[in-house]
C-alpha cells in the first residue's frame, strides 16, 4: 500500500461522538504497546471547533503538545471534492457523521473512489443493508474496506456471538443475548444524535423491506430447532428480570455475518434474538407508555417534529440535546449476556433435541461515548494490522464477516470490553 500522510482521520471530530473518538486515537497513539508511530488527523468544517476539541483532549489527557502531534482537515459533507481531499491523505477514515442516512453515503462514496478504507458507528440497518447492496463490488474492486456499525452498534453483539460460537465444543446453533446497562446515582443520558436515527428509522421501516425484498438474497438455512421469539415482554428466569426487544441494529448486523460466514466460509449459521433488560413492572409500563408514545408521533410529519424538538419530554428523560455528563459517563457500564445451544461434535442437527448449553457475556464501559470510540478505534487497528486475516478482497462488510478470524478481541479485552465464558455445559 501506498504510503498516506495519516493512517487514522477522524472525520466529524468536533461532534458529540467524535471529539470522545479523537480522544481514543489520541489514548491510542500512546499505548505502550505501539511498535511504531500513528500519524493521525480530525477533519470537519470548522478549524477553530476541531482546535478546541484536540485542546480539550490535550488536556484531559495531560498532553499539552497533542495539537500540534495531530493534522487537521477542513472538509464538508456538502463538498464532495473537500471529500475527496480527506480520503486522498487518510489510510482509514472514522466516520462520525451522523445521522447516516443523510450524510453517510457521500463519505463512503469518497473513500472507495480515493482507495481509503472506512469505519463508522451506525445503527442504521437501512443505511447499513442499501451500503452493502451498492457498494461492496465497488470497494472489492478498490481492495479498499468498508465496515459499518463498528461502536457499541454492534461489535459486542456481533463478536459475541462469534466469540460463543468459537467457545463451544461442537455446533452453536442459535444464541439469544440480553443487555443491561448499569447507571450511577445521577441515572442515565443519551444525546439526541441517536434519538434522531431511532426516530427516522421507523418512519422509514417500509422502505427497509422493499429493500431485503428487491435483494433477492436465498434464506440461510435453519440447523436444529427454530429459535422462538418472545414475547414483546417476558421475564427472563436467569437474570431475575423482564425483557424487551432490542431495537438497534443487532439483529440485523449479526444475520448478515451469519450469511456472510455460511456463504464464504461454509460455518454453520447460528440464529440469533436480541433483547434488553428493562427491571421490574414499574419500568415495564413507563418504557411501554414512552414505546406507544413514540410509535403514535413517529407517524406523522409534525408528530416526528415534536419528537425531534422535545426529545427530553418524549424519551421520559433517557435522551436529551446536551448528552450525558461526565459524571453520567463515568457511573454507567453494560452487559451483554448470551445464553446459546447447540450439539456435541459427532451428535446429527437433524432429529435430535440440542445436548449443549452456553453462557458468556460481553461487559464493558458506558455504552455510547467510551465502549463506542474504543470499539471503534480498535476495529481501525485490526484493519491496519491483522491484514493477512482480513477477508482476501475488500467490500462493504459487517465487523463479525470482516474481524471473525483476527485479533480484535483480544485487541478489545485488553481495553476493558471483556468476552468470558460464565458456563457451559452437556444436557
Amino acid at each position: 500500500t501506498e504510503q498516506r500522510p495519516f493512517q487514522l482521520v477522524v472525520f466529524g471530530a468536533s461532534g458529540f461522538t467524535g471529539q470522545f473518538v479523537t480522544e481514543e486515537v489520541a489514548r491510542e497513539q500512546v499505548d505502550p504497546e505501539r511498535s511504531s508511530r500513528l500519524p493521525w488527523a480530525v477533519a470537519g468544517r470548522s478549524r477553530e471547533k476541531l482546535q478546541r476539541v484536540l485542546e480539550k483532549a490535550a488536556l484531559k489527557l495531560g498532553r499539552p503538545t497533542l495539537s500540534s502531534e495531530v493534522g487537521i482537515i477542513i472538509c464538508d459533507i456538502t463538498n464532495p471534492a473537500s471529500l475527496d481531499e480527506m480520503a486522498k491523505q487518510a489510510t482509514v477514515v472514522l466516520n462520525c457523521v451522523g445521522p447516516y442516512r443523510f450524510y453517510g453515503e457521500p463519505v463512503i462514496k469518497a473513500c472507495i473512489e480515493n482507495g481509503a478504507s472506512c469505519i463508522d458507528i451506525s445503527g442504521e440497518p437501512q443505511f447499513l443493508e442499501l451500503m452493502q447492496l451498492k457498494y461492496h463490488e465497488k470497494a472489492a474492486d478498490k481492495g479498499v474496506y468498508i465496515i459499518g456499525s463498528s461502536g457499541f452498534d454492534s461489535i459486542p453483539a456481533d463478536l459475541g456471538v462469534i466469540y460463543t460460537r468459537n467457545k463451544v465444543n461442537g455446533t452453536l446453533t442459535a444464541v439469544e443475548s440480553f443487555l443491561t446497562i448499569h447507571s450511577g446515582p445521577e441515572g442515565l443520558s443519551i444525546h439526541d444524535g441517536t434519538w434522531k436515527s431511532a426516530i427516522y428509522g421507523f418512519r422509514d421501516q417500509s422502505n427497509l423491506r422493499k429493500l431485503r425484498n428487491a435483494s433477492n438474497l436465498k434464506p440461510v438455512p435453519l440447523i436444529g430447532p427454530k429459535l422462538k421469539r418472545r414475547w414483546p415482554v417476558s421475564y427472563c428466569r436467569e437474570l431475575k428480570g423482564y425483557s424487551i426487544p432490542f431495537m438497534g441494529s443487532d439483529v440485523s448486523v449479526v444475520k448478515r455475518t451469519q450469511r456472510y460466514l455460511y456463504e464464504n466460509l461454509e460455518e454453520s449459521p447460528v440464529q440469533y434474538a436480541a433483547y434488553v433488560t428493562v427491571g421490574g413492572i414499574t419500568s415495564v409500563i413507563k418504557l411501554m407508555f414512552a414505546g406507544l408514545f413514540f410509535l403514535f408521533f413517529v407517524r406523522f410529519g409534525i408528530g416526528r417534529q415534536l419528537l425531534i424538538k422535545f426529545p427530553w419530554f418524549f424519551s421520559f428523560g433517557y435522551f436529551s440535546k446536551q448528552g450525558p455528563t461526565q459524571k453520567q459517563i463515568d457511573a454507567a457500564s453494560f452487559m451483554l449476556t448470551f445464553f446459546g445451544q447447540g450439539y456435541s461434535q459427532g451428535i446429527g442437527t437433524d432429529k435430535n433435541k440440542p445436548n449443549i448449553k452456553i453462557c458468556t457475556q460481553v461487559k464493558g464501559p458506558e455504552a455510547g461515548y467510551v465502549a463506542t470510540p474504543i470499539a471503534m478505534v480498535q476495529a481501525a487497528m485490526t484493519l491496519l494490522n491483522d491484514a493477512s486475516d482480513l477477508p482476501k478482497a475488500g467490500g462493504v462488510f459487517t465487523p463479525g464477516a470482516a474481524f471473525s478470524k483476527t485479533k480484535l478481541i483480544d485487541r478489545l479485552n485488553k481495553h476493558g470490553i471483556e468476552f468470558s465464558v460464565i458456563s457451559s455445559s452437556e444436557v
